[in-house]
């Protein structure tokens, strides 16, 4: 922690000025806490996407045994209901969540085209 030197006049760092630094410290400190623990939840996130496409080639190698299209319209449209309601229940916006998850299922979709031969991933 920084405490304020001495000023050239010789005097000691005000009460204020201590807490303030102090204060100052702390919260730069809680910040970087906060930021590390987003930084593992975010890798949470992204290692949950790559099990979700695991998932996605599971479901297209019987997709594909069944002869049923990669898109179903009415699961889509049953997860991003889900989704909404589940959003709204952890009170954030349930419009963005579904934007995120429109994404997903467009990215899982696009998995089981691939493993169907028909896809453009790598």
């Amino acid at each position: 922690m920084e405490v304020p030197a001495i000023s050239s006049l010789g005097t000691a760092p005000s009460i204020h000025q201590l807490y303030t630094s102090l204060l100052i410290n702390t919260l730069h400190m809680r910040i970087e806490d906060i930021r590390k623990e987003i930084d593992k939840v975010d890798h949470e996130i992204v290692r949950h996407i790559a099990h979700r496409q695991e998932l996605a080639g599971k479901i297209a190698k019987i997709k594909i045994t069944k002869g049923l299209p990669v898109h179903d319209e009415e699961r889509t449209k049953a997860v991003l209901e889900s989704i909404f309601n589940c959003a709204v229940e952890y009170k954030i916006d349930p419009v963005t969540v579904q934007r995120i998850f429109e994404i997903l299922i467009a990215m899982s979709e696009e998995r089981q085209r691939e493993c169907s031969g028909e896809g453009n991933l790598p």
